[in-house]
């Protein structure tokens, strides 16, 4: 008690005699020996890597690497025209349409639209200055007294009213319709007046396609009149295809469109079928 009383220097020689403790020297048959070598065998089997391909992990966190591209289609917001027609297009896929509008879906194929879209690029319509300037030169040539020159060339024809008029005089060769004309009534009667004149007609896509060729935004319809020699064996051809292929098809006034449910209801149907069918399985004890 008077050792404590002594204070913090009395206490302290007091209590190091206790703390020491002395260790037993490790002799040559301890395990320290095994350690040892343990260690040099594991720096013995380490292989030296090659600089050229050393391993450089990323870090994508902040400040770091940038990030990989990932696909957000889904979590981008659309401008409104664009859920607009991507519904319109959903929407005329599960409600029934009946025939003569279901006709505007069955186009042409790829190839055999490349072909007729040739041959009616090489009859486009004159644009406002090449008009005025085979005017201007057959005027020249007729005030000089000379011949006229050039008459107006072999183009094709557009315009609803006046394609209407050239199938109901039979003037028209080859008329070509487009499946996109909004809204439908314009053009849903065209294929059967078509068939009633005896006149060969095709759906294509694209009313732009069919503007572009007549320097217009869009048209709902062309129709070919008259070609030059050389490719009139080639529209003969593309009129005997196209006949057998629409005015002759009965099945474009018959099928009706439309009447695809979606994913959902489609595996919601399917579920119902397989417990109908094992419910029939148990009543003839199968």
């Amino acid at each position: 008690n008077a050792e404590y009383m002594g204070g913090w220097k009395s206490l302290h020689i007091a209590q190091t005699p206790i703390g020491r403790v002395e260790m037993p020297k490790p002799t040559k048959s301890t395990q320290a020996a095994p350690a040892k070598t343990a260690a040099k065998t594991s720096t013995s089997k380490k292989v030296q890597k090659n600089p050229l391909f050393e391993k450089r992990p990323r870090s994508f966190r902040v400040g770091g690497n940038i990030q990989p591209k990932r696909d957000l289609t889904r979590f981008v917001k659309w401008p409104k025209y664009v859920e607009l027609q991507r519904q319109k297009r959903v929407l005329l896929q599960r409600l029934k349409s009946p025939p003569a509008i279901n006709q505007f879906t069955k186009t042409i194929e790829k190839n055999q639209a490349t072909q007729l879209f040739k041959l009616l690029a090489k009859y486009r319509p004159e644009t406002k200055e090449q008009k005025r300037a085979r005017l201007l030169e057959a005027a020249q040539n007729k005030d000089a007294g000379k011949d006229a020159g050039k008459k107006a060339p072999s183009v094709i024809k557009f315009g609803l009213n006046h394609i209407t008029y050239l199938i109901e005089k039979k003037k028209a060769k080859l008329v070509v319709i487009a499946h996109d004309v909004d809204p439908i009534e314009l053009v849903v009667w065209l294929p059967a007046l078509c068939r009633k004149m005896d006149v060969p007609y095709v759906i294509v896509k694209g009313k732009s396609r069919l503007g572009a060729l007549v320097h217009q935004k869009s048209a709902t319809c062309l129709a070919v009149t008259n070609v030059r020699k050389e490719d009139q064996n080639e529209l003969d051809t593309l009129a005997k295809n196209f006949r057998a292929a629409y005015n002759d098809n009965v099945d474009h006034r018959r099928v009706w469109g439309g009447g695809v449910v979606g994913i959902k209801s489609q595996h919601a149907t399917e579920k119902k079928q397989k417990a109908v069918a094992l419910e029939a399985a148990k009543k003839l004890g199968l």
